[in-house]
Order: structure tokens, then C-alpha cells, then sequence
């Protein structure tokens, strides 16, 4: 939602809170810039490219009917922004304002007769509502189709756990055993693969990518850990493409040792053999 804001309280909040200006002056009954003021305003533009405008105010001297002066005042603030356009950010609810000689006139007229350029510096620009007084309202979405994660029990069979994990949820491939420091496959691990590729090949919507983890290195940037655990998913890929699986359905990454469900150095064999497996995550259904 963008906050809306009154142009007096805009102002206010600017006169209130630590605010930027710079000022370009007219000569009487003149709405372009000389050519001293002019330069003037173009190196102000070079030196404030990444700031941000958010109103320019025009003013007149008291010379000249109010009606005059107002239009006098709205010519100066079109001529300053023509100048500045595309070279100086602009918010997005930019204001520009005509006050004509309705305003505290100085009793110099020269010094009224003037455009002045608020902005805010970029380094003020993650403040820049807190500046202007602005109270953004907070839009509270409750997401009613938000559910709770179903428990599932790591010993139910493979098929109903993959249909119980909802999208964006991993799920662990249990019983999956590699030979010691290979992406070899152990033999007692290939009927769970079997059951997978069945799986796939009955749910040809399901897409999945295959994680690897491994355990006992506590050095999460060591390559060779993450090289291993990725040829151990990319193996189990390539066993379901072997049994007829599209290759486009099944990803797979290696982890490494850097999403331990143990800390590092695990305290048993239990505890590596948690640390040492492979992942589902089930990226579509």
C-alpha cells in the first residue's frame, strides 16, 4: 500500500526532521535560470545523482499581481525540473508546489525570487519515510492455506511418506549404504531404489531432487566431502533414469558435511550413520 500524504504535512515533516535544500535564484520577472544560476544547478546535479528529489518549491517577490506571481512561481519549477529531469531520482510521489508571493518574504527580493530543491542524501535513503514523517501501515496476510506438517513415521512405507511430504519438504531415502568412501551403492540398498523408481514410474507428476550428505568431516568447505556426496545423489539418479525415469524429473546436489542432524564428531556409529545419508526433497507432485 503507498502511503498518502498531504502536501503541508510533507512539508512540515521536512522542516521538522534534518532536511537537505538547495536553492537556484531568478532575476525579477524572469522564470529561467541566468546562466551563473544555471551552471550552478547543473553541478549540483553531477554530485547528486544517487539522491533523491522529493518536492521543488517555486517563489516569487511581492512585485506583480498575486495571479501573476503564482504563475510566475509555477514557470520557475517547470524550468528547474526540466533541467534536472533523468538526472536526479525523483520519489515516487514527487510534489512540486507554487507559493507565488504567498509566503514570509524576505525583505531582500532578491532572495524571493527562487526555486528550492528538496532531496535526501543517499546515504539518508533507508530513513527516507522515517524523514518525511511517514507511517507506513503494515498489511497483515493470514495464509489460509498454510497446514501443519503431517507426522510421519521414518518406518512407514516409502510410497506413503512420499505422498504425506508435502511440496519444499525433504524427507530421508532410509536404508541407503555406500561403499566406504565411494558412490558405489551396497547391495542391500537396492530394493529401497527399486521401490523409488516403482514410485516414480506410478506418479508421473513427481518431481524430486536427491540430496547427499555426508558424516565425520567438520571442515564444511572441504571439497572432497562435498565432491562425494554429490556423486552419491547423482548415482542414485542415474539408477532411476536407468529404470526408465526422465532424467528432467530427478536433480540432485551434494551437501557435504555442512547439514549435519549430529554435531561434528558424532559420539557413535549411530550418530554417523544420521549424518551419513541421502535426502529427498520433493519438488513438485
Amino acid at each position: 500500500m503507498k502511503p498518502f500524504l498531504s502536501f503541508i504535512i510533507l512539508f512540515l515533516t521536512l522542516n521538522t526532521f534534518a532536511q537537505e535544500q538547495f536553492v537556484v535564484y531568478f532575476n525579477s520577472d524572469k522564470f529561467e535560470l541566468t546562466k551563473t544560476e544555471n551552471k550552478k544547478l547543473e553541478e549540483w546535479t553531477k554530485f547528486h545523482t544517487k539522491d533523491k528529489i522529493v518536492a521543488i518549491n517555486g517563489y516569487t517577490d511581492e512585485d506583480g499581481s498575486s495571479g501573476y506571481n503564482d504563475t510566475l512561481a509555477k514557470k520557475r519549477v517547470n524550468h528547474v525540473f526540466e533541467i534536472i529531469k533523468g538526472k536526479v531520482p525523483f520519489r515516487e510521489d514527487f510534489k512540486s508546489r507554487s507559493y507565488g508571493e504567498n509566503f514570509n518574504q524576505s525583505k531582500n527580493k532578491a532572495e524571493n525570487r527562487k526555486v528550492t530543491i528538496y532531496y535526501i542524501k543517499e546515504k539518508d535513503l533507508a530513513r527516507e519515510n522515517e524523514i518525511l514523517g511517514i507511517k507506513e501501515e503494515v498489511e497483515i496476510i493470514v495464509d489460509s492455506t498454510f497446514v501443519l506438517d503431517e507426522v510421519i513415521s521414518d518406518d512407514a512405507p516409502l510410497d506413503e511418506r512420499i505422498a504425506k511430504t508435502r511440496e519444499g519438504k525433504t524427507l530421508i531415502l532410509k536404508d541407503i549404504n555406500f561403499y566406504h568412501n565411494t558412490f558405489g551403492v551396497m547391495n542391500e540398498s537396492r530394493p529401497i531404489l527399486y521401490d523409488l523408481a516403482f514410485i516414480m514410474q506410478n506418479n508421473p507428476k513427481l518431481v524430486i531432487q536427491v540430496q547427499g550428505h555426508v558424516c565425520c568431516n567438520a571442515d564444511v568447505t572441504d571439497s572432497r566431502s562435498i565432491m562425494l556426496s554429490r556423486e552419491r545423489a547423482k548415482a542414485i539418479k542415474l539408477f532411476l533414469v536407468s529404470r526408465g525415469v526422465s532424467a528432467a524429473r530427478v536433480s540432485f546436489q551434494g551437501f557435504g558435511s555442512s547439514m549435519p542432524l549430529y554435531p561434528i564428531p558424532e559420539q557413535n556409529e549411530e550418530e554417523r550413520v544420521a549424518n551419513r545419508r541421502v535426502e529427498i526433497l520433493i519438488v513438485k507432485k
